[in-house]
């Protein structure tokens, strides 16, 4: 079993307005994504404004002010399991057989982060799986001022996923992110 976290903080200036309750094919973009993880043991959204009618407990940031590793430090501070898949609020393809499959190789891994690269060969750390291990060195960043989630891979080490075999199963729109309206297919 594994946690579901999804980090609805961010301020959403591209995108002129809350992203997660922004309706996309009948449903918020927040209810696509929570979708996505029905596998998980539990699910729960971090963030720092209320979001009721969604049924899941929503935790805000406990160490505030950098960025998405201040959510990152929730989801592992909240979890009930070792593992939490970690995922952005504006992923709507993403799929529960993604995740799925990422937790395989997490429970396969040496390491104590599972992430994939996408077709342009960036990393995906918002779609991606965190062991609670990572949470000394999330804490160790934060108070450092150290923002950066690739730093946390960098320092303990990582399973990398080739985009190809993403793309492969699931087909490259399931890395598509909304950063404004008039992206959304």
């Amino acid at each position: 079993m594994y946690s579901g976290a999804v980090l609805a903080g961010g301020l959403s200036r591209r995108f002129g307005e809350d992203k997660a309750l922004f309706p996309y094919r009948g449903k918020p973009l927040l209810q696509w994504v929570l979708e996505s993880l029905a596998g998980a043991g539990e699910r729960f959204i971090v963030a720092n404004r209320p979001y009721p009618g969604f049924g899941v407990p929503v935790y805000p940031d406990l160490l505030p002010g950098a960025d998405s590793l201040s959510g990152l430090h929730s989801a592992l501070v909240h979890a009930r399991f070792p593992w939490v898949a970690v995922a952005a609020t504006d992923l709507p393809f993403l799929r529960p057989e993604y995740w799925a499959f990422l937790y395989e190789h997490a429970l396969a891994s040496p390491h104590p982060v599972v992430v994939a690269y996408n077709p342009e060969g960036h990393l995906e750390p918002l779609m991606a799986f965190y062991h609670r291990d990572c949470l000394p060195q999330v804490e160790r960043q934060i108070r450092e001022g150290d923002f950066l989630l690739r730093r946390v891979m960098e320092a303990l080490g990582a399973t990398y996923i080739p985009a190809e075999e993403v793309v492969e199963r699931f087909g490259a729109q399931v890395f598509f992110n909304a950063n404004r309206k008039e992206e959304l297919p």
